[in-house]
């Protein structure tokens, strides 16, 4: 998991991952600002090419980085994980209490709970569902978003 953490936590290599694997979290301006095995925290400004008409950040960029946050958290858990397994988003639900607008930092404080979802997935070879929650808060620390999350894990055969 550290080798993980080493990779990703270097601000040229995670833009680079965001460039050839996720194009338009790159464009959106998503950044990586805190992980350990338990917590990930991903930020979004709002920006030109994240506003909506609205003047407020647009929620799919919003749920881009809600997804990132939980996401970072599962493929630390499974970086280089023998035998290896897939995940893949199967349900997202959303919340949303205020205009996002400045930025907004997307917290996911799962990480033991993905880690024993994962665990089982290896052990029963079964597909595990897993309800995970980023809330999205602006800078005074008010929260404007909520999102629930489903995870799928699975063993590769």
């Amino acid at each position: 998991m550290e080798a993980f953490f080493k990779l990703i936590r270097n601000p040229f290599l995670f833009r680079f991952f965001l460039l050839t694997r996720l194009p338009a979290a790159f464009l959106a301006g998503i950044r990586l600002e805190l992980i350990t095995p338990e917590r990930a925290v991903v930020k979004l400004r709002y920006k030109f090419l994240t506003k909506n008409p609205f003047r407020s950040t647009y929620f799919a960029c919003l749920g881009m980085a809600a997804e990132m946050s939980t996401g970072l958290l599962a493929m630390a858990h499974l970086y280089k994980r023998k035998p290896p397994i897939s995940m893949l988003v199967v349900r997202i639900e959303s919340q949303f209490f205020k205009k996002a607008t400045g930025i907004t930092r997307f917290t996911c404080e799962q990480g033991q709970a993905l880690a024993s979802a994962i665990q089982k997935a290896v052990e029963t070879g079964q597909s595990v569902e897993l309800l995970v929650t980023s809330s999205g808060f602006n800078e005074q620390g008010i929260e404007v978003a909520r999102f629930l999350i489903t995870w799928s894990f699975k063993r590769k055969e």
